[in-house]
């Protein structure tokens, strides 16, 4: 069985912040992570390869030449081989164009027969990439997938999450399944494999030419979005805290709301 996990390199959320009078991402010295729902995706595939003989597990993914960090980090883990996609080409794309690219990727690989990715990236929180990759495959999906039940000969029956319980669904190979944090827990990387990782394993690297994609077809140029501005909400005022019995409370609250016009 061959597996392919869509990962993404992403900085890590604690540590962003925005240039007030730019409105842009401050990168500098900020770390960048594995993308925590593609680790799950990870996850995912590397349980199938453990217990089903002859399957291999490789990761694609589309962004700048420092995302090979993160793809030894996915081999360290156990992957077997990685891909980054990453040519000037490919810069400024949104979801529609990052989705033509790595479908574009994941057809050069050849004969997938399961393709997990995480839900969402934590920079953009699209949860878009996954179904669009998909649907570029022209392949079935199941998205939040918070359990695989049983892989069987040509399908697979998995649990989708609902916000008020789950739908098992039986899915036919191959297919794109989205993971959710519920679905398992990302396991470490181990030291041999993390000396392979550093010493041995090399990262195939892919330009828009290598897999087939016209300049125009992806990047800025085929984005349909554009981001105009980003920018950190400005501080609430401080909130006040009320003492006193439940009535006495609930009487201040109801004054408060009046003086401020808000009730009569």
């Amino acid at each position: 069985m061959k597996i392919v996990v869509c990962a993404k390199q992403v900085p890590d959320t604690n540590e962003v912040k925005i240039d007030p009078v730019k409105g842009t991402l401050i990168r500098d010295g900020v770390p960048s992570i594995l993308n925590p729902d593609d680790a799950n995706a990870l996850e995912a595939a590397l349980s199938v390869k453990d217990v089903t003989p002859g399957t291999t597990v490789s990761v694609v993914s589309m962004g700048p030449p420092q995302a090979t960090s993160m793809l030894k980090e996915c081999i360290a883990m156990g992957a077997d081989d990685a891909y980054l996609l990453s040519a000037r080409a490919f810069g400024g794309a949104d979801t529609c164009a990052t989705s033509t690219t790595i479908a574009a990727g994941i057809t050069k690989v050849g004969d997938v027969d399961l393709i997990f990715a995480g839900r969402q990236a934590i920079d953009g929180d699209t949860a878009q990439v996954g179904p669009q990759v998909a649907q570029r495959l022209g392949l079935p999906f199941v998205t939040y997938v918070q359990k695989v039940r049983e892989l069987k000969q040509g399908s697979v029956i998995v649990e989708r999450q609902l916000e008020d319980g789950y739908e098992v669904i039986e899915v036919p190979t191959p297919c794109v399944l989205t993971a959710v944090k519920e679905l398992n827990t990302p396991r470490y990387m181990s030291v041999g494999r993390i000396y392979y990782a550093c010493d041995e394993a090399e990262i195939t690297v892919w330009n828009e030419a290598d897999v087939g994609l016209d300049p125009a077809d992806c990047g800025l140029n085929a984005s349909p979005t554009k981001v105009m501005r980003s920018f950190t909400p400005e501080p609430k005022g401080k909130g006040e805290m009320l003492t006193g019995t439940v009535p006495e409370m609930a009487n201040a609250v109801v004054e408060k709301l009046r003086a401020k016009f808000v009730i009569k």
